[in-house]
């Protein structure tokens, strides 16, 4: 049985978006706990939460107010659940699934009011304040602290103050938020903008910061005529419908490909910096850092990519725009956290072009080539055996191994979203098996020694890797091969 142990993949399920209100209380606790120890009944290993910048250092700079969160983490330790936290630096609502409102902090959003260039911007000038743009990392704009340390200074400030649950073993994974939603993208498709789904979404570089980025950028490349795109369509457009997505359009273009690197590497180094604080705020810890990627599956099979293109995900047939992230990850031991994984192709309308099965793999395979850790979660809420059977599949894309480790094992599967409706009857049931199913048939295990995981205090970040070597890493490789379906079905 130690054997079959090794195959076992933890689960954890996403805590409801309000548990600590805006306001920063822990209500309905008694809730909650009820909800905690179904969970615990089902034998999940534990719960993701996020951790709202807005919600912590609302009062104004360094002023931070954890008690509700210690009152929450306190709830779930004694339930017997870990912890996997998120730095959540964005706003809460305008996205998928969004029920609740949670902005970014008054004081930050004030300097917004002198200053719009600090959010991200579109073609025609509309601003995004769900996150700080990239383009203002290391810009003195926040009562003389750049954005970087601000996001610095808060993972410190949650060490310190955490410091008794970290040491205890329950918080287990810091996920890192580096854009909307946490993903570390652009915010090409806001639903508050009008987005829908499948169009391709908008280049979001448009101010002042980032535009006199790319035009020095373009300088030094001996071209200061080259713009940023006029000519890539708005949010629901589909990519024949524009110069630049259209088959042998602009992006195929010298100019266009220069404009697409310049656009994905600012993404890269963005992730990489603040990656490398986290390691400093959480060095020594007993945890993972991961990193989120949002998975872009509508265009995918078109070939632009336009979806993944405006995004920041500078992904083609003969380009991987995902194996960079994970050489970057690679320097910080981080884990690259990845979504869609319980969708099927054929679950996609065919106008949309998507194809999140193949998406899935590439980014599983990238990640493994380059010898980091991948979790992963599904997209949308679903009850159902064929969306628990995707993402079985995808946890172990080889199967299970009798005799020890498996060929190919997810780090972790993070269940979307903790309900009422995930615990009522049938719905319930069918999540048991698949918690059951994940740890390959065996009894729940509370050391992960025993599947195979080596829990060692988080170390510095190495040194930097060249733009040069990670970019060396968009060379395609065929993705390693995937069954056609899990050894380890729910069955209902």
């Amino acid at each position: 049985m130690a054997n079959m142990l090794l195959n076992y993949v933890p689960v954890y399920a996403m805590l409801p978006l309000g548990v600590v209100t805006p306001d920063n209380n822990f209500q309905n606790q008694d809730d909650i706990k009820r909800q905690l120890y179904k969970l615990k009944e089902a034998e999940v290993d534990g719960v993701m939460v996020d951790v709202w910048w807005g919600i912590i250092e609302s009062k104004g700079p360094k002023q931070y107010d954890w008690k509700a969160y210690r009152s929450l983490f306190q709830a779930i330790k004694d339930c017997g659940l870990k912890v996997q936290a998120i730095m959540s630096f964005h706003q809460c609502g305008g996205n998928v699934g969004d029920g609740v409102y949670i902005p970014l902090p008054q004081w930050v959003l004030q300097v917004g009011d002198g200053n719009p260039d600090i959010f991200y911007t579109n073609k025609r000038g509309t601003r995004n304040k769900e996150y700080l743009t990239l383009g203002v990392d290391n810009e003195p704009i926040i009562g003389g602290r750049t954005p970087i340390q601000v996001y610095s200074d808060y993972m410190k400030s949650f060490r310190q103050n955490m410091s008794d649950f970290l040491d205890a073993g329950l918080i287990v994974d810091i996920e890192v938020g580096l854009g909307p939603a946490g993903e570390l993208r652009y915010p090409s498709y806001p639903q508050n903008q009008g987005w829908n789904y499948p169009g391709i979404g908008e280049f979001q570089c448009y101010d002042k910061y980032l535009k006199e980025d790319f035009k020095k950028a373009a300088t030094d490349a001996g071209h200061p005529e080259w713009e940023l795109p006029e000519n890539a369509g708005q949010y629901n457009d589909r990519p024949e419908s524009t110069e630049f997505f259209r088959n042998n359009g602009t992006y195929v273009t010298e100019r266009g490909r220069f404009f697409l690197t310049w656009y994905s590497n600012k993404l890269l180094i963005h992730g990489d910096q603040i990656l490398e604080e986290a390691t400093k705020a959480f060095c020594g810890c007993k945890v993972k850092i991961a990193a989120k990627v949002s998975g872009i599956h509508w265009w995918y099979k078109d070939g632009s990519h336009a979806g993944e293109l405006t995004a920041g995900y500078y992904n083609l047939r003969d380009r991987d725009g995902y194996r960079p992230i994970a050489r970057m990850l690679s320097r910080h031991y981080g884990v690259l956290d990845f979504t869609c994984l319980e969708m099927r192709d054929y679950e996609q309308p065919g106008y949309a072009s998507s194809a999140p099965q193949e998406l899935v793999q590439q980014v599983l395979s990238a990640s493994w080539r380059e010898n980091i850790e991948v979790a992963g979660e599904n997209a949308l809420p679903r009850y159902d055996p064929n969306a628990y059977n995707q993402m079985l599949l995808n946890a172990r894309p080889n199967g299970v191994n009798r005799d020890g480790l498996p060929k190919l094992k997810m780090y972790g599967l993070t269940y979307l979203r903790l309900s009422n409706q995930l615990l009522d009857g049938w719905n319930f049931g069918v999540f048991k098996t698949f918690v059951k199913k994940m740890h390959a048939d065996q009894e729940y295990c509370p050391n992960p020694e025993n599947y195979g995981r080596h829990v060692i205090p988080l170390e510095q970040s190495k040194p930097k890797i060249s733009l040069e070597d990670l970019l060396e890493a968009t060379k395609p490789m065929d993705p390693l091969p995937f069954n056609n379906e899990t050894d380890m079905k729910v069955l209902v």
